[in-house]
């Protein structure tokens, strides 16, 4: 499982609907939405498990990428109330050695990484995090504002 963290001032998903026409203009409006805190985009693969998504979800709510008073990284979301808003993203596993064309054969299946990215939801949640998200299999506008920039990939 990875996860794509972004320290942000603010970031919003919006849904494209396919009515609208396009694949650029948005639908109904923003589905998620944050002020300060963290933008993670979630990719699963096959052999993730519910104890990955909960370490996941550990490793974000208690990474340290906000500054202390001495202007060091040294805070997490846990300890300054940092909002997040979470986003799958099955190409995080695109593999783009050979040709190009990423092969996207290391993503796990919808059926199985719904779910998996729904228990780091939730596990940021029961943890006291305030996190927002996008939909999962929606064509999505996703709008940040890195702050920063503070750009950190997990693995677990």
């Amino acid at each position: 499982m990875r996860g794509l963290i972004q320290r942000v001032r603010r970031a919003r998903v919006l849904v494209v609907e396919p009515e609208s026409g396009s694949r650029g203009d948005p639908g109904s409006g923003p589905v998620g939405e944050i002020g300060s805190g963290l933008c993670v985009f979630v990719g699963v693969t096959h052999d993730d498990t519910p104890a990955r998504a909960d370490r996941l979800a550990d490793k974000i709510w208690h990474l340290r990428i906000f500054d202390d008073e001495h202007g060091v990284m040294n805070r997490s979301a846990a300890d300054v109330g940092g909002e997040i808003l979470v986003v799958s993203q099955f190409t995080l596993y695109g593999d783009t050695r050979r040709g190009r064309r990423p092969s996207w054969s290391a993503a796990a299946p919808p059926e199985q990484a719904a779910p998996l990215v729904e228990a780091v939801v939730e596990a940021l949640r029961a943890r006291g995090a305030r996190v927002a998200t996008g939909r999962f299999r929606a064509h999505m506008l996703v709008e940040l504002v890195n702050d920063g920039p503070v750009t950190v990939t997990v693995e677990v």
